[in-house]
């Protein structure tokens, strides 16, 4: 249960404890849930190093897609798809071309012991199980339906979650007997899940860019996707299961 909730206060996280993205004095970072692992050591460097605080916000990538597009202020965006990205830059929300900084792979989880007695990623379809999707609208939801398509599985999922941790919190606490989430949340869950085979293809991998937003910190904001890119920052993702970009 304690970790349940942990997973669930990721959401969002304040590396730095600075008031809004795009003053001087602090850098405002929008970035996919499923990195809420992975970011916040990396700021504390950055913070350090460049004398800058660090706030970071996680949520859906669509969601923060949306918030910025409305005009919240912000510097750095990092989604968990090409897709969502594209359309921030499209939207005019981010300066220059995105980098991709890592990329992750879907994962089928079962709480441990497998209660629902999943053999294989086909069992997902069976209707006396409990199954959880992220929404369409966010990566974590496109990506599995992508995957799960292509493996000829057709699951009708029981909740849509509006990210990946709300819906990796659900199958940690028992609430779902499934549930398509990413490798390495599989990995920050430690014991208390398990995995079915899902040898999916290119479908399910996740890419995730990072770009700079327009009217906030340009420098800073370079510098801190740069720093993702260092070898201490490979490190770190690579520590997580993250795959190099």
């Amino acid at each position: 249960m304690r970790l349940a909730v942990a997973l669930i206060a990721a959401v969002v996280v304040l590396g730095g404890c600075g008031a809004s993205g795009g003053d001087d004095e602090t850098l405002l970072v929008f970035a996919a849930a499923s990195l809420s692992d992975v970011l916040p050591p990396l700021a504390e460097r950055f913070e350090a190093e460049r004398g800058v605080e660090v706030e970071l916000v996680f949520a859906g990538s669509s969601a923060l897609r949306a918030q910025l597009l409305d005009g919240a202020p912000a510097d750095v965006f990092i989604s968990a798809d090409r897709q969502t990205m594209d359309a921030a830059v499209d939207g005019g929300a981010i300066d220059g071309a995105p980098e991709i900084v890592a990329r992750n792979r879907l994962a089928v989880v079962v709480p441990a012991g497998n209660p629902g007695g999943l053999g294989s990623v086909g069992d997902l379809a069976r209707d006396e199980l409990l199954v959880g999707l992220c929404a369409p609208s966010v990566p974590c939801g496109s990506l599995a339906r992508a995957a799960l398509d292509a493996a000829g599985v057709l699951a009708s999922p029981d909740t849509e979650e509006p990210d990946v941790r709300s819906l990796l919190a659900k199958v940690v606490v028992g609430e779902l007997d499934a549930a398509v989430v990413y490798r390495t949340d599989l990995l920050a869950a430690g014991d208390a899940l398990e995995s079915v085979a899902f040898d999916h293809g290119p479908e399910g991998e996740a890419v995730y860019p990072a770009g700079v937003v327009r009217d906030g910190d340009a420098d800073d904001a370079a510098r801190f996707i740069a720093s993702l890119l260092d070898a201490d920052g490979r490190a770190r993702f690579a520590s997580l299961g993250f795959v190099e970009p």
